[in-house]
C-alpha cells in the first residue's frame, strides 16, 4: 500500500531484524529483556475460591485488542505476598500467553486491586527503561499477526509465549518523545478507522433487517398493499390474503425416501444459504461434516424439492434444490404433491416466523437435541398463494434483496479495507517507515 501522503525519514539503516528490516537511522533495536520485566499471573487454584483475601481476577479471555473486561470477574483467594506479586498497576501491559499468543492492552488503572491468573504476562517498563507500554502494544498489533512468536519449527505444538522467547524478541524503539508522538498518531487514525467500521457494521445490520422484514412481510401478506385480508385462524401466520389457502405442510409436500443415486452430487443444506447447487467442499461448508464413502445411502432430491435437516430446522435449515443431487440420511425430504413454486416455500420456511414454527413442532429435551420428523413438520400449516402469486412472490423478493445484498457486499468491502488500511498503517509507523512526527 502507497503512503506518499505521509513522509519517509531522511535516513535508515539495516535492522539486523528479518521481520523489522531497514529502520530510521536514530532508532534501536534492543532486546524486550533491556527495557521491560515480565511475570506470569498467578496458578489457578480452585481449593482457593473461597478465604479471607478474595479479589477479582483477569483471564486470557478478557484481554483483547481493543480493551480489557473488567465486569464478572472470577475472584481468588491472594495472600498479602501474591497481593503484592500480582497486583496491578497502571500503565502495565497485559499480554495472553496462550490463545491468540501476544494479544494484549495496556492495564488503564482501577480504583479497586484487581490481579490476574497465569495464563497472562504482565509486562512493566524497568524504572530506568526509555520504552513504554504503549509503544510495546503497538509493536505487538504488528508482530503477532506476522506469526512472531509462533513456534515455525514445531506448528503443532499449542500455541503459547513462554517467557523465555518473550525475553529475546528484539523490536524496533525510537527516543522517548518519538514512542509517544507515534502512539498518539495511531490512536487518533486508529479510532477513527474503528469509527468507520462500526458505522458500516450498524448499516450492514440494518440492511439484514431490512431485508428480512422484507421477506417475512412479503411471503405471509403478498404484493398487493390493497388486497383484503382474513384471519388464518394460525398464529404466526396471523392475516393472509383472502385469495389465499392455508394447507398442512402434509397437502401440499409428501415426504420422498428415494435412494441409490451414488452418480449424483452430495448437497447441503444451510441456514445461511439454504441448499447448495453442487457438491461443497470442506472449507466452504458451514459446518464440516462426516461424510459416508457409501453414496447408496444418501437420499436423492431432485429439482423443485424442498430438503431441510431435521437437526437445525428451528434454525432455517430449508432449501429448494435447483439441482438434482443426494442429500445426508438426517435430512428429510418434501416433494411436492402439485406444482408449486419451491422457492416460495424456502423463503417462507427460512423466516423467523417459519423458523419459530418449526421449533414448536420439533421433539427434544434442548435447542441442540431438537429433531424435526415428517409426521410433525407435515402438520405445520402453511399459506398457499396462486401458482402466479408464489412465482411474482420470489421474482420480487429475487430482485429486491438482489439490491440489498449489493449493498451490503459494498459495506463489507469497506471494511475489509479499511482493516487492511489500519493494519498497514500501524506496520508501517510501528517499523519507522513513515514519519508522523510532525502530524
Amino acid at each position: 500500500m502507497s503512503y506518499l501522503r505521509y513522509p519517509e525519514y531522511p535516513e535508515y539503516r539495516e535492522s539486523g531484524v528479518e521481520w523489522l528490516g531497514e529502520v530510521p537511522a536514530e532508532w534501536r533495536t534492543p532486546p524486550f529483556y533491556a527495557h521491560f520485566q515480565t511475570q506470569l499471573g498467578k496458578m489457578l487454584d480452585s481449593r482457593k475460591i473461597t478465604g479471607e483475601n478474595l479479589f477479582p481476577y483477569l483471564r486470557n479471555t478478557d484481554v483483547q485488542w481493543k480493551g480489557i473486561n473488567v465486569t464478572g470477574l472470577p475472584q481468588m483467594d491472594f495472600s498479602l505476598s501474591d497481593q503484592l506479586k500480582f497486583r496491578l498497576i497502571e500503565g502495565d501491559l497485559l499480554v495472553c500467553e496462550g490463545g491468540e499468543s501476544g494479544r494484549c492492552f495496556v492495564w488503564p488503572g482501577s480504583e479497586l486491586p484487581i490481579y490476574y491468573q497465569k495464563a497472562l504476562h504482565r509486562i512493566r517498563s524497568l524504572n530506568d527503561s526509555r520504552a513504554t507500554s504503549p509503544w510495546l502494544m503497538w509493536v505487538f498489533r504488528v508482530a503477532v499477526p506476522l506469526g512472531i512468536f509462533k513456534d515455525a519449527s514445531n506448528p503443532a505444538t499449542i500455541d503459547h509465549l513462554p517467557a523465555e522467547k518473550l525475553r529475546e524478541f528484539r523490536f524496533a524503539l525510537p527516543p522517548l518523545p518519538e514512542q509517544r508522538q507515534i502512539a498518539a498518531f495511531l490512536d487518533r487514525e486508529c479510532a477513527a478507522m474503528d469509527g468507520l467500521m462500526a458505522k458500516q457494521g450498524r448499516l450492514i445490520k440494518l440492511l439484514a433487517e431490512k431485508r428480512q422484514a422484507l421477506i417475512s412481510h412479503t411471503v405471509t401478506k403478498g404484493l398487493d398493499l390493497h388486497a383484503k385480508l382474513k384471519d388464518s385462524g394460525i398464529e404466526w401466520l396471523g392475516e393472509v390474503p383472502e385469495g389465499w389457502k392455508v394447507l398442512p405442510v402434509g397437502r401440499v409436500f409428501r415426504e420422498s425416501v428415494e435412494l441409490n443415486r451414488p452418480d449424483l452430487p452430495i448437497l447441503s443444506v444451510s441456514i445461511h444459504h439454504g441448499i447448495s447447487d453442487r457438491e461443497l467442499t470442506e472449507e466452504e461448508s458451514d459446518r464440516k461434516q462426516q461424510k459416508s464413502e457409501n453414496r447408496s445411502v444418501y437420499k436423492f432430491v431432485q429439482t423443485g424439492d424442498i430438503a431441510y435437516n431435521m437437526m437445525r430446522a428451528w434454525q432455517g435449515a430449508f432449501g429448494a434444490s435447483t439441482v438434482d443431487g443426494i442429500v445426508s440420511p438426517a435430512y428429510t425430504i418434501a416433494r411436492p404433491l402439485k406444482k408449486v413454486e419451491s422457492k416460495y416455500f424456502e423463503l417462507l420456511l427460512r423466516s423467523p416466523a417459519g423458523a419459530s414454527e418449526s421449533k414448536r413442532y420439533s421433539r427434544g429435551i434442548t435447542d441442540f437435541r431438537l429433531r424435526l420428523y415428517w409426521d410433525e413438520f407435515k402438520a405445520i400449516r402453511i399459506p398457499l398463494p396462486p401458482l402466479p402469486e408464489q412465482r411474482a412472490i420470489v421474482t420480487y423478493l429475487d430482485e429486491a434483496c438482489g439490491k440489498i445484498d449489493t449493498l451490503v457486499a459494498k459495506a463489507e468491502s469497506a471494511i475489509t479495507l479499511l482493516k487492511e488500511r489500519r493494519t498497514a498503517l500501524i506496520s508501517a509507523a510501528v517499523t519507522g517507515k513513515i514519519d508522523v512526527r510532525e502530524l
